[in-house]
């Protein structure tokens, strides 16, 4: 079994797939929709409808970019507040038209320049955490490679909620904790333990639904790590759908109520 830190590399790894490979393979007709209606179009977040096995969705999701001038681009994945209010303005769309919403987690957290705060970036992270927690429609989210801090809670509120199995989820960066507990970043992959950020703690923590797994790694083979993801989310849906909005809205509060147990740490 890979160590924690080893998860947190892997996840970070440089051919590890990116959202827009998991949309152009799970996904069909992904028709991308711009701009928050109020400052502008943050590509670190790329969202639109899309069909999976022919059923219409909205697809929302984190782009790191893999090239230079493509990262550059989409700001690393780390969102600006704009990015957040058009997950919302998505995430209302769906609801408007009953369609689910599916996203996918891909970031290091929001973007934390001193313009985002200006624009209001707690705010609009805040009032995505409370759109998503009360959306009349079903919502899956996917962890597919680093999930940080707010920015990836932002997208993240969900009836079931995904991991692959080298990704990472935590309310901050094993950099960051070592900076804050030891004085020094060295000390990440400790703290790394610490956090227990892996898919495998958070999974028997009771945060996450299912971990999907990634044999060799999805930067390896990616075919098989999509395919089971497809197949988890197709089947995730068709529970989902068997259920009253009323049932569905309970379930989603009961879950997010339960992690106060799930937290008590030995």
């Amino acid at each position: 079994m890979s160590s924690v830190w080893e998860s947190v590399q892997l996840a970070r790894h440089a051919k590890r797939p990116l959202f827009m490979d998991y949309a152009s393979q799970l996904f069909s007709e992904f028709d991308i929709l711009h701009g928050d209606r109020l400052y502008g179009d943050d590509k670190a977040i790329v969202g639109g409808l899309a069909r999976l096995n022919g059923e219409s969705v909205m697809l929302i999701g984190q782009h790191r970019g893999r090239s230079t001038r493509e990262r550059i681009e989409h700001n690393f994945g780390m969102a600006n507040p704009e990015g957040y209010r058009k997950s919302i303005r998505l995430a209302k769309m769906a609801e408007r038209f009953n369609l689910p919403v599916l996203t996918f987690i891909d970031t290091q957290g929001a973007y934390p320049g001193v313009g985002a705060e200006e624009r209001g970036q707690a705010q609009a992270i805040a009032e995505s955490i409370a759109v998503f927690s009360a959306l009349k429609v079903p919502v899956i989210a996917t962890v597919i490679g680093e999930g940080g801090s707010g920015g990836a809670l932002a997208i993240g509120v969900a009836d079931r909620v995904n991991m692959l199995s080298n990704s990472i989820y935590s309310v901050i960066s094993p950099e960051g904790c070592a900076s804050i507990l030891w004085k020094t970043a060295e000390k990440a992959s400790d703290a790394s333990e610490a956090l227990k950020l892996n898919a495998s703690n958070l999974y028997q923590l009771g945060l996450i639904n299912d971990v999907v797994d990634e044999g060799e790694g999805a930067h390896i083979n990616a075919e098989p790590v999509m395919a089971k993801l497809k197949d988890l989310i197709t089947k995730q849906l068709d529970e989902l759908k068997g259920l009253t909005v009323d049932e569905m809205l309970e379930q989603r509060y009961q879950r997010l109520k339960s992690f106060d147990s799930s937290l008590s740490l030995s």
